[in-house]
């Protein structure tokens, strides 16, 4: 049965784009309608595959941003070179179609009813989106499970869901979320400046002693410096999940 499920997960599924959302000026959210769609945790991602009318295929990996409860939907930053990204963020409209293969994944998930433990999530660039999937699980769950987000973003402009975390933030369950601005800070800026290290971390992370379960996703550099500052701080290697991407 187990084969099956995973042979079942790994089929080319036909996704039907059903609503679109602008996050930044590079970076749209797809909700997608997708028959046969097995499920999914959050923190999984999913294969998308685009085909040319000459029979040319281009594949990328794409994490989940929606919660298990809510259809599956991705978040997706243009890259000025990329081969699908352009057309995801600048071209697709409802009703538009594309093949996915997926849930992938079991090592960078969560599962609100199965770790009590606290959750550190720190996030640079779009390495939020599949952080933003644990978030609203979280949130749809009505689990209270102490948690924290430290996102770094390199402009207040290119905070992804900007306005979604703060209605997250103010639900008063225990979620806190701090960001902080690598490149400029808009007047009257409260949150922090600069890139993640030792001393921020060490800031607002839950101390090594709570054993907190930590997420850190975003470009290489960013996950390694946060990954060795947070081990320095005496956080369990075990207890620190990583996913990175390149630059972007």
């Amino acid at each position: 049965m187990a084969g099956t499920a995973l042979l079942g997960r790994l089929t080319w599924l036909v996704a039907e784009v059903t609503e679109t959302v602008t996050e930044t000026p590079r970076v749209r959210t797809l909700i997608l309608d997708v028959d046969g769609w097995p499920g999914h945790r959050a923190g999984q991602h999913v294969d998308v595959r685009l085909t040319a009318e000459d029979g040319y295929q281009a594949e990328r990996s794409y994490s989940l941003a929606s919660a298990p409860e809510d259809p599956p939907a991705l978040t997706v930053e243009r890259l000025d070179d990329g081969e699908v990204s352009p057309y995801l963020v600048d071209e697709v409209v409802p009703g538009d179609r594309f093949e996915l293969r997926g849930p992938v994944g079991g090592y960078f998930v969560w599962d609100a009813d199965a770790l009590p433990e606290p959750l550190l999530l720190v996030a640079g660039g779009s390495g939020v989106v599949p952080l933003m999937a644990m978030l609203r699980h979280r949130a749809a769950a009505g689990s209270t499970v102490p948690a924290k987000l430290l996102y770094s973003s390199r402009t207040y402009e290119e905070v992804i869901y900007r306005e979604e975390l703060e209605r997250l933030d103010g639900r008063g369950d225990g979620l806190e979320i701090v960001h902080t601005l690598t490149r400029a800070q808009p007047p009257g800026w409260t949150g922090h400046a600069g890139r993640v290290d030792v001393d921020l971390l060490r800031e607002v992370s839950f101390p090594a002693r709570r054993a907190p379960r930590v997420f850190v996703c975003g470009p290489t550099s960013f996950v390694e410096a946060v990954a060795e500052g947070l081990v320095s701080l005496g956080h369990r290697p075990g207890r620190i999940r990583t996913e990175r991407f390149g630059g972007t």
